[in-house]
């Protein structure tokens, strides 16, 4: 065969994970150093293709044959492995496109992970690398495993292992070492891998596109995703609709939970709707379970692998079997935090305690019967200290009991590798603490079907407001009331003298498009009673705020309750609507519900029923019932700015929105255009 000759196309997957021959371009031949670890870990798992060392400086590489360009190697390449300094790798891609290799992993860093000057440079490789047809994973990319296919394609140090566990479960990250600290952590568990994949700087094959190539992977049930942060949104959440449409569950560890992002946010909607409450609106639109925990990123595979979301209207319940009262206590403490319920189906206490009593078939029949019974959602299993020395009596009637599409949870209290590889094995989910088990259960029955969408016609924007720039408060109300929301009765007041023809009681504000939280600001007199009042409050409020010049007059409102209305554009996961407890108070409460936008009326009554301090709105108690249904209009109506062409709103906010009994009103208005 000719050089660079194939006697079949090679697909995208064939050639990432499953490669006929892989070149390793800037293979060592000092056995220390990382670019060296690549061969010797092709060879010690048992890879069977063909390796192509490429040293430019060497015929022979720890006893292979070794060429000093691709141009010198013979035969067809599926793979390169480029290990080589920074100002060398665009070379190497040249000479990849010469020899038609379709796919490069570039080890190399130097790039987007170093500055403006290494972006800038990544980005002419990529677009070099695509006009000759070769794909790159990485810059920064500590490589990927293919475990059944044995192609160890890393310099992770964790490829010493003696022997790969092999599984149904891939991960991809963002984070190259995590593929060592997973599949390590995952072993120990035995739990096995079918493939793990660091992507780097996703310069051009990223997180999108890697779990689409899982979804279609028949080796591949469950797919983890460790992020740092989401690069292309959409794309991920078309990824994530694909795996859900067959069958593979995809769970999200993402790390950044804390609210720094919310300090740049200018409305009240911006700092609650931080980036972390943003992606979890995200990943339920998806259908992507979300875990708290790295632990349980790594245990909760067998928990997901076969089923659906549960997606249940309520509260879940777990019933709780144990031999341990103190261990299972651990656990339903977490339970409880994460809102879930603790059931015991005719018994009067929370939990079924077998410590002194059962048999190993009174065991397994009590689990037959909770698994089959009505009454609970999943089951747990907590296990004490015969699981670390009787591990076989220990969790044998766990592993007799009759698999059903009911969630089936175990923790092992003490130390006991060989009973979580006994469960691991009949591919029972077990877990080594509580905090994990929890985390697991509440994200299991968390987890949504990604939402369907349906094509909406585009929102109009009103002709006589401005696309850029800043919007005031009459603007913003103008805004509203072009997408169906009723605003309260108002005018703009001039001076001198204020006139205008809105019946006292009055509020007056001053009107700015620079005044974003008049409060704050001194900006807004409630309850004026007459027109003398009117004067020396308006005069002292401009003296306070002297960029104002004209003033905002409104209709007092009351209702029954206020709601905070909110909108915003994220950078991240695209639009979302919020919908909260309102007033000055809205970021210290933190009482609302995240979805992506826009929303349909029936998803802003989900989103209702979700804050707690609008229940009196929904008739607690005997309290007097507003008008849910017009909320829902109001938060699906200003959900709609994400249809606006070209989207111009960065934040738009109502706060508060005054729920009557009948009908609502929005009293206060701030949107933030777009740079």
């Amino acid at each position: 065969m000719e050089a660079g000759t194939r006697t079949a196309p090679v697909t995208l997957a064939q050639a990432l994970f499953r490669p006929r021959a892989v070149a390793l371009v800037g293979a060592s031949g000092d056995p220390a150093k990382n670019s060296a670890r690549p061969l010797r870990f092709l060879r010690k798992h048992g890879y069977a293709g063909r390796i192509v060392p490429i040293n430019a400086s060497r015929s022979e590489v720890l006893g292979e044959r070794a060429w000093r360009s691709l141009a010198e190697a013979p035969g067809a390449i599926d793979h390169a492995f480029i290990m080589t300094p920074g100002d060398s790798v665009e070379r190497a891609i040249e000479e990849c496109g010469a020899r038609g290799v379709p796919v490069a992993t570039i080890f190399s860093d130097g790039f987007a992970d170093a500055g403006a000057a290494g972006a800038a440079r990544q980005a002419r490789l990529v677009a070099r690398a695509r006009t000759l047809g070769v794909r790159v994973l990485g810059p920064n990319s500590m490589g990927l495993i293919d475990v059944p296919g044995r192609a160890t394609l890393s310099v992770n140090a964790v490829l010493e292992m003696d022997a790969l566990p092999a599984g149904t479960t891939s991960f991809v990250s963002q984070s190259g070492t995590m593929l060592g600290t997973v599949l390590s952590r995952g072993a120990a568990r035995g739990l096995g891998f079918a493939k793990l994949v660091s992507v780097g700087n996703e310069s051009d094959l990223g997180m999108a596109e890697l779990v689409e190539l899982l979804a279609e992977d028949p080796g591949t049930q469950v797919i983890l995703l460790f992020l740092e942060t989401i690069r292309d949104g959409a794309g991920l959440a078309a990824a994530a609709r694909k795996a859900h449409a067959a069958g593979k569950p995809v769970v999200a560890y993402k790390l950044g939970r804390s609210r720094l992002g919310a300090a740049l946010a200018r409305s009240h909607t911006g700092a609650l709707a931080g980036e972390d409450a943003a992606l979890d609106a995200y990943f339920r639109d998806c259908g992507i379970v979300r875990v708290d925990l790295l632990e349980t990123l790594i245990e909760i595979a067998p928990l997901l692998a076969g089923r659906t979301p549960p997606n249940l209207p309520r509260a879940a319940r777990v019933a709780v079997v144990t031999t341990t009262g103190g261990g299972a206590a651990s656990v339903v403490d977490r339970l409880g935090v994460f809102g879930i319920e603790t059931v015991a189906p005719d018994s009067k206490s929370p939990i079924i305690d077998l410590t002194m009593t059962a048999t190993a078939e009174q065991y397994t029949a009590a689990l037959d019967d909770l698994l089959a019974s009505p009454q609970c959602d999943g089951v747990l299993a907590v296990v004490g200290s015969s699981a670390q020395f009787h591990p076989q009596l220990a969790v044998e009637p766990i592993v007799r009991s009759k698999k059903n599409a009911k969630p089936l949870a175990v923790f092992l209290t003490p130390h006991a590798e060989r009973s979580l590889a006994l469960l691991a094995e009949r591919g029972i989910a077990a877990f080594r603490t509580p905090e994990a088990c929890a985390d697991a259960l509440a994200a299991t029955f968390a987890w949504r079907s990604p939402r369907t969408r349906t094509a909406a016609a585009s929102t109009e924007w009103p002709t006589d407001l401005p696309r850029r720039g800043g919007l005031d408060e009459a603007q913003a109300l103008v805004l509203f009331a072009s997408l169906g929301i009723p605003v309260v009765e108002h005018a703009i007041a001039q001076p001198p003298g204020y006139a205008h023809a809105i019946p006292y009681p009055v509020a007056a504000k001053a009107l700015s498009a620079e005044l974003l939280h008049k409060t704050e600001a001194g900006a807004v007199c409630l309850g004026i009673a007459d027109r003398a009042e009117l004067d020396r409050e308006v005069s002292a409020m401009l003296a306070r705020v002297p960029a104002a010049r004209l003033v905002l007059v409104q209709k007092m409102e009351s209702g029954l309750a206020e709601a905070i209305v909110g909108y915003r554009d994220d950078p991240v996961v695209g639009p979302i609507a919020l919908v909260g407890a309102g007033g000055a108070l809205a970021e210290i409460y933190k009482d609302y519900a995240l979805r992506l936008a826009p929303v349909s009326e029936e998803e802003a009554e989900e989103m209702i029923e979700r804050v707690k301090g609008l229940a009196m709105v929904r008739g607690y108690r005997g309290l007097p019932r507003g008008d849910v249904r017009a909320l829902a209009q109001a938060v699906a109506a200003l959900s709609r700015l994400a249809l606006v062409s070209g989207r111009p709103v960065a934040e738009g906010e109502i706060n508060p929105l005054i729920v009557k009994r009948e009908g609502v009103v929005a009293v206060d208005g701030l949107v933030v255009m777009k740079e």
